[in-house]
């Protein structure tokens, strides 16, 4: 249990604390592929995919480890996912993103935190339980995609290689503005800067990201429990805790996650960002909401935009990618709600004097 404890809460810790400081959030980089037409975040996205892939391949030829896919539910992972997508709009990150905003203080982040664990624990354990039983036995599919494609496992990944390194160089070429950024004066030198201050290339936190994801397999390994990063199970598993108090709960991913907090803060109190923020009536609402949302979606999906989103698309899982789409088509339906049609409302309003 104590390598359990450390081992979960360490790479949690440093999960947080590098997603915290370079601000990667996969709900501002869905949102923006249709608000803003820029790809640049789900291209990071593709990069620790990709590391993360080659790291399990190499771990699965030396035998290291043996990577298992479930048959999975197609409409299941459809409905779940795109459920997912809306839930994250509201809420104002993913699951991830829940767990490390609320380590720099968000209220709003705690308020879909919470409703995200409780309704992930009612649809996986408690009275949703039957609907996601029901779902898991409709449409079921093989999940391997070498077996569904007759594809071997380290072709998929160099063709995804392939196409990331396209897609990564054709961002890098693009000319960059002609107009220098103003900078304030940094307050921290040396490993304080470099650590609580200094700006990364989100290509480089993905970089990062991509190989605390490969790390997580052998940690979690280590400790009985095969697999690598996840968030919807263990959030649910720590409210059950709270709950019964049974102690079996708490295996390497519920520590994970409690590291993520704790690695958030730190890198928040560091770069003297912590500050308790109470968000109005709407916020409340919407995050709320958008919580609840999450943690049914992920549990129908089986898995969130970590779990789905960049583990199980990194083994070449037909579920991982299938949710990956679907998450993402329902960030940009609720982002129409949220960001499109209210600015398309704000201009009409301010040409209709212009026009009288």
């Amino acid at each position: 249990m104590l390598w359990t404890i450390i081992s979960g809460l360490l790479v949690g810790a440093v999960l947080g604390f590098v997603m915290q400081r370079t601000r990667f959030c996969l709900t501002g980089g869905f949102r923006d592929m249709y608000v803003q037409k820029s790809n640049k975040m789900f291209y990071a996205l593709l990069i620790a995919i990709t590391i993360q892939g080659i790291g399990l391949w190499v771990l699965s030829a030396i035998d290291y480890l043996h990577l298992s896919y479930d048959s999975f539910s197609v409409v299941g992972t459809m409905i779940g996912s795109f459920v997912f997508g809306i839930g994250i709009i509201l809420a104002g990150g993913c699951a991830t993103g829940t767990w490390y905003r609320a380590g720099e203080g968000l209220i709003g982040s705690w308020i879909a935190l919470f409703m995200y664990a409780f309704f992930a624990a009612m649809t996986k354990f408690g009275v949703f339980k039957p609907l996601l039983d029901k779902m898991n036995t409709v449409t079921v599919a093989e999940s391997d995609m070498s077996k569904l494609t007759g594809v071997p496992y380290w072709l998929l990944l160099l063709v995804l290689a392939l196409v990331t390194i396209f897609l990564v160089r054709k961002e890098l070429s693009k000319p960059k503005p002609k107009f220098a950024v103003p900078t304030l004066k940094p307050k921290f030198t040396g490993i304080r800067h470099a650590l609580f201050e200094k700006k990364y290339h989100t290509f480089v936190a993905a970089i990062a990201i991509g190989i605390i994801a490969l790390i997580a397999w052998p940690a979690s390994i280590s400790t009985g429990r095969e697999g690598g990063l996840g968030i919807t199970t263990p959030s649910a598993h720590l409210v059950q805790f709270f709950v019964t108090g049974d102690s079996k709960l708490l295996n390497w991913g519920v520590f994970l996650v409690l590291g993520i907090f704790i690695g958030s803060y730190i890198a928040a109190r560091g770069a003297r960002e912590f500050k308790w923020r109470l968000p109005d009536k709407i916020t409340i609402r919407n995050s709320a909401i958008g919580g609840a949302l999450m943690g049914v979606g992920a549990s129908l999906a089986g898995g969130c935009s970590i779990g789905n989103g960049l583990v199980a698309t990194a083994t070449m899982s037909a579920q991982g990618w299938l949710s990956l789409i679907f998450m993402i088509l329902g960030t940009w339906f609720m982002s129409y709600f949220v960001f499109i049609r209210p600015m398309r409302q704000a201009k009409k309003v301010a040409v209709k004097p212009q026009t009288a």
